[in-house]
């Protein structure tokens, strides 16, 4: 294993322990982010005031490292911005419609419409920044 593979293992390791402390202590409710497909996609944008979508697959290795950094931002803006999470080998049609050629990529959504996109497995201060801009 290289160490950039041993440095983002123990990145997700210690965002999931942080994590599980957290809702352990009580301190925080378990938020998650919501299953969206291609049957709720289009309600969920006209009905969510903010909504950023991961887009991902289970084969992809990039994704399994962004999926604990959008759980911990679910968590961080909880009440104020909505996030969810598509698989675009299970939904074609909405990854079809925005173009999906790499994942993991995130869309972000306001008023009903597409204001930003990330492509990659960006680090938490990068989306967090971008949120942030939303939010404003």
């Amino acid at each position: 294993m290289n160490r950039l593979t041993e440095r983002v293992n123990d990145d997700i390791e210690m965002i999931r322990q942080k994590m599980l402390k957290d809702i352990m202590s009580g301190k925080v409710k378990e938020v998650k982010p919501i299953e969206l497909n291609d049957e709720n996609f289009k309600n969920s944008v006209a009905t969510e005031k903010i909504l950023v979508v991961d887009f991902w697959a289970a084969w992809c290795g990039p994704c399994r490292y962004l999926s604990p950094v959008i759980e911990e931002l679910a968590k961080d803006y909880s009440g104020k911005v909505t996030f969810g999470k598509l698989n675009v080998d299970e939904n074609p049609s909405v990854s079809t419609e925005f173009n999906i050629r790499s994942i993991p990529t995130v869309l972000m959504f306001k008023d009903g419409k597409m204001v930003d996109m990330s492509i990659g497995a960006v680090p938490k201060p990068m989306l967090d920044a971008r949120i942030k801009k939303l939010l404003n």
